[in-house]
């Protein structure tokens, strides 16, 4: 009997381990040998005893192959639907579909399979693994378990947020009658977060499982097992975000920020080298080029975390290097990166026919940033801007232009590697600022932003950030204590200058924002400020939504704020995959109302009730949606 859930045959959502061969395979991704998740059986595919330490690494791993075939559906399901990319005369049929809101039960990336497929992989392995072994003191199968858990999570996370609403189930789907009783609960967002954290919470407590779980180098595949896990405290954040519970997800970032063994951010320690002649002509003729410090690091050393792996990785789905080492990705392609072809010189090569390009309005946005160098002026530093652009555009967007053909041709660059970032630190970083400043400090968001998470912005007396509010200041070292004295000290550099080690996010592109130089702070150094940028904010919302009548209360300001937020993410996580997702999130916190343990929720009365769907229909109305999307619903793909 071929027994089929969506379409699927239901063996087929099962994992076989295949012992040492299936661990070789999986580190190497030499997994095109055979198929190791398919099977022509109905029936109970395996012995549910998992009893060894290496049969639970084994069937864990085992969840790579099944993450790998959501890997293009997963980013093309929140990018193509965003405002960040627009389709070329190249493009497929699939993703124009998914770009113009049309795609039906019948587009390619359009399944809930391929996420069920984890699904029941983990709950398989949730269900039969014997957690009660020891080695000593530790219980050896207990690291495996709850990643599975932690997976399993972001799955359902990742289909509420595609489809709305879906089927839940937490037993393996192993026999016939499983699939004929059809009598699984519909959950949305809140219901699935309802079923979960209670479960999730009590593994946040421990750190084992918020750290690797897997020692060691990177193969030449540049694989570590130990990213295709998700920690705890990430899901756990992510989940309490997308409901507006901002005090558990805040607390929750936190607690895995603090908690790792490495400096966070510790991949933006910032040298300073000249970056030569290029700017000489817009700079004030009275500096020499051997005074002049320009900040490179932000464009160099930002786009160096796609190509290895580092403290900025948190979670990313490793893909083949070649076809005939298993699962590859057609991502390089469609962005105009033929991966998996090489020219006469063996390099992989460029393509004219992209078919996903960045949008007008983020090559706008980019261009509109300005850039902050710091120079020095006798005794002293100075920190000016120039109109180059937010540098990690340039990093993974690459133009051509011709003279013949006075034509330009444009490629995406991010994804010229075999790997889907997932989290990275940054992630945490950017969604512990949207959470802060729904909790009611945009201040603590702007901080992010502007100088990292740096013991110095709570300091109190002269000469420290006028920006944060003394309330900030309590609640950022007691109620969300990442700058509590024992904390504090996770941010604290090796070296003089501890302040490079801790940027602020917009460093990451837009130069010197912070007012730090070294040890010394200079109230208003940059000109980068939170009156400033959100005096500009505000002043761009008015002019888009003049019926809104914006103002300058603290709910206004939280709202813009907000918006600064969603710009930054543009900024940062482009063509990743995340877009759509952080927009409909965006929306539906717009929409809000607020309540007693979400007090900021919401826009300001005089918005609009659905002032969030309206801001979303704006960004996205470029891509003439076939649907209109000040409703919902729409914004959810056809359950198939």
């Amino acid at each position: 009997m071929d027994t089929r859930i969506n379409g699927k045959r239901l063996s087929s959502l099962l994992v076989k381990p295949l012992g040492l061969l299936f661990i070789i395979c999986s580190l190497f991704f030499s997994v095109a040998c055979e198929d190791m998740l398919e099977s022509d059986s109905s029936r109970q595919l395996f012995d549910p005893e998992l009893n060894q330490k290496t049969d639970t690494i084994f069937y864990a791993l085992g969840v790579l192959q099944a993450m790998q075939e959501l890997a293009d559906h997963y980013v093309f399901q929140g990018e193509v639907r965003g405002d960040l990319v627009r389709t070329t005369d190249y493009t497929d049929k699939n993703l124009r579909q998914l770009a113009n809101f049309s795609a039906t039960t019948e587009n390619k990336y359009d399944s809930a399979y391929v996420y069920y497929r984890v699904i029941n992989n983990c709950n398989y392995f949730i269900a039969h693994v014997d957690t009660t072994l020891r080695t000593g003191a530790d219980y050896v199968m207990m690291p495996e378990y709850v990643a599975m858990k932690s997976i399993r999570a972001w799955a359902y996370m990742q289909l509420a947020r595609v489809y709305g609403s879906v089927p839940f189930y937490t037993e393996p789907l192993t026999q016939i009658s499983h699939i004929d009783d059809g009598n699984y609960p519909m959950l949305d967002m809140a219901g699935i977060v309802r079923e979960l954290t209670p479960d999730l919470e009590q593994y946040a407590q421990d750190k084992l499982y918020n750290v690797p779980i897997y020692s060691g180098t990177p193969s030449g595949a540049n694989f570590n097992p130990s990213y295709i896990f998700m920690p705890v405290d990430v899901v756990l954040g992510e989940m309490y975000l997308e409901i507006g519970d901002y005090d558990k997800a805040a607390n929750h970032y936190i607690r895995y920020l603090t908690r790792l063994s490495t400096s966070p951010h510790s991949a933006y320690v910032q040298p300073f080298t000249p970056l030569g002649s290029m700017f000489m002509d817009e700079l004030p003729t009275d500096w020499s080029d051997a005074n002049l410090r320009l900040n490179s690091l932000a464009g160099a050393q930002w786009n160096t975390i796609f190509t290895t792996i580092g403290t900025e990785y948190i979670t990313y789905i490793p893909m083949a290097p070649s076809a005939l080492q298993g699962a590859t990705t057609q991502l390089p392609l469609t962005y105009g990166y033929d991966f998996y072809a090489t020219d006469k010189s063996g390099r992989a090569r460029y393509i004219d026919e992209v078919q996903l390009q960045a949008s007008d309005a983020f090559t706008k946005l980019s261009s509109s940033v300005p850039y902050n160098y710091l120079a020095s002026v006798g005794n002293r530093s100075v920190i000016r801007q120039i109109g180059l652009g937010d540098v990690r555009y340039n990093s993974v967007v690459s133009t051509e232009v011709s003279e013949e053909t006075d034509s330009m041709k444009v490629w995406i660059t991010k994804f010229n590697n075999a790997r889907i970032p997932l989290y990275r630190i940054s992630t945490v970083m950017l969604h512990l600022a949207e959470a802060f400043n729904r909790l009611g400090m945009p201040d603590a968001a702007f901080a992010i932003l502007k100088d990292g998470i740096n013991p110095d912005i709570v300091a109190a007396g002269d000469g420290r950030p006028l920006y944060i509010s003394d309330e900030t200041r309590t609640a950022l070292t007691s109620t969300y204590p990442i700058l509590s004295t024992e904390n504090a000290a996770v941010f604290t550099g090796d070296n003089t200058s501890k302040r490079y080690y801790h940027v602020g996010i917009h460093m990451h592109g837009a130069g010197w924002t912070s007012d730090f130089d070294g040890n010394t702070y200079t109230p208003g150094l940059s000109p980068y400020q939170m009156d400033d940028v959100m005096a500009s904010k505000l002043a761009e919302l008015a002019r888009l939504y003049p019926e809104a009548a914006i103002g300058t209360t603290k709910q206004d300001s939280i709202n813009a704020m907000e918006d600064i937020l969603c710009d930054e993410y543009a900024l940062e996580f482009a063509f990743e995959g995340t877009r759509f997702f952080d927009l409909c999130r965006m929306a539906r916190h717009k929409n809000g109302h607020a309540t007693a343990t979400s007090p900021f929720d919401g826009s300001p009365a005089s918005y609009g009730a659905n002032f969030g769907s309206q801001w979303l229909a704006r960004k996205l109305a470029y891509k003439q949606p076939v649907v209109n999307l000040l409703d919902e619903k729409n914004w959810y793909l056809p359950f198939k």
